[in-house]
């Protein structure tokens, strides 16, 4: 008989930047499921972000090391495409808030119905559930500290590339 520790689940985002939150997603994950796919999304048709592609990551595979079933890999197109290239069991997706909920229970209606694939969520802990990618750039940009809200090797990129860009 197969348990979760069986499976292959797929944590889809742009993690730009990865954050304490998506981080505690992945160490749920990683502790429920047997390997853990952190895929790293873009559109190379549009503005790479903050960080480019191959950036991100680099800095989830050096946010992740400590956990041994987590890879981490690059995919553009569809989320249901890259679970399926990756052979994910299941797409996890972390939980904030109700309208978390409401978002991605859309789009997980939408990937089961058009490529079968289920969605599983789990919930982000309280004390991290209002930490977005968004306040931390913003917060970056500006010179605050962002190094309780993302993990170490983040926090230095973040300050890197803010520096470099004052210049």
């Amino acid at each position: 008989m197969s348990g979760p520790r069986d499976l292959r689940v797929l944590y889809p985002g742009s993690f730009d930047p990865l954050h304490l939150g998506h981080l505690d997603v992945i160490e749920q994950a990683a502790e429920l499921f047997g390997g853990v796919v952190v895929g790293v999304l873009y559109n190379f048709a549009k503005d790479s972000g903050l960080f480019d592609v191959d950036r991100r990551v680099e800095l989830v595979e050096a946010s992740t090391a400590h956990l041994p079933t987590v890879s981490v890999e690059k995919h553009t197109g569809l989320t249901t495409q890259a679970a399926r290239a990756v052979g994910a069991d299941f797409i996890v997706k972390g939980l904030r808030t109700p309208g978390d909920f409401e978002i991605e229970q859309q789009m997980a209606q939408m990937n089961h119905s058009t490529a079968g694939v289920r969605t599983v969520y789990l919930p982000s802990s309280a004390e991290l559930s209002f930490v977005s990618s968004r306040f931390v750039r913003e917060i970056a940009k500006y010179g605050g500290d962002v190094a309780h809200l993302v993990p170490t090797v983040v926090a230095e990129a973040l300050a890197t590339e803010f520096a470099d860009r004052q210049q």
